[in-house]
């Protein structure tokens, strides 16, 4: 994958006040820099979107901030959930000479000529348990995804799991080996399981799938507690910094 550049300029708006840079066509970002105080950070909306639609949560950005530079990753990224518009970024300053975690996306891999498995050439149907998996490397080591074999589903039963991924030999894998990752089932079986829980399930067997939008900023609450700490208002309180709440 191409090198993912990105310019943004320190910011002194904050708190609820950033929604005028909104307005002109600017978003609101924040740099957390291996323990330092957070740099509070604003670029052209576009610019950032395309950035994020490149590397998502696992390609390094050569992210440029006045007179300094960053290798960062994306730790979270914010839309409004009625506009679908990013509204924050999180970035994460790393040492590129350094393992990191991220986030990696999963995909099928058929064979030549074949946009789907032989299962679901067969009617039956493929479903997704997971759609990303942690791992461990240096940032530039980092794949762009993580790909299965998807001409192994064949039968009823028949399941992938992270083990079966194909990981480079620099890429530590963090996500549980035995995670499930997709299944083959019957479709009257899966039909008959969702109408019996009024379709917010999959058969009693199956893991449960989150379809998860991502937590969206209402009015910069949440991206106020991004800037806070690196964890954000997810993490648990025995990892708190022990710092105040700010807007911001």
């Amino acid at each position: 994958m191409e090198e993912v550049s990105l310019e943004v300029k320190k910011r002194e708006v904050t708190g609820k006040a950033v929604k005028h840079l909104r307005k002109d066509g600017l978003l609101p970002a924040v740099i957390h820099d291996h323990g330092k105080d957070s740099v509070h950070v604003q670029g052209n909306y576009l610019e950032i979107l395309k950035a994020y639609q490149k590397a998502g949560k696992h390609h390094p950005v050569n992210l440029k901030a006045g007179d300094k530079t960053y290798t960062a990753l994306i730790k979270t990224a914010e839309f409004d959930p009625k506009k679908h518009l990013l509204t924050h970024v999180v970035f994460n300053a790393v040492d590129k000479n350094q393992k990191v975690e991220a986030e990696v996306p999963v995909r099928p891999r058929y064979d030549e000529g074949n946009e789907v498995s032989p299962a679901e050439r067969n009617g039956l149907i493929v479903l997704s348990h997971l759609d990303a998996v942690q791992v461990k490397a240096v940032p530039d080591k980092i794949p762009d995804l993580l790909e299965y074999d998807a001409e192994k589903l064949v039968e009823i039963g028949d399941n992938i799991t992270v083990a079966d991924l194909t990981i480079p030999a620099d890429v530590e894998l963090i996500t549980e080996p035995e995670h499930s990752v997709v299944s083959v089932y019957e479709p009257s079986a899966l039909e008959a399981a969702n109408a019996a829980l009024e379709g917010e399930a999959e058969p009693e067997d199956a893991e449960t799938v989150e379809a998860e939008e991502g937590s969206a900023e209402t009015d910069d609450q949440t991206s106020g507690e991004d800037e806070i700490r690196p964890g954000g208002k997810k993490e648990f309180e025995d990892h708190e910094q022990g710092t105040a709440p700010t807007k911001e």
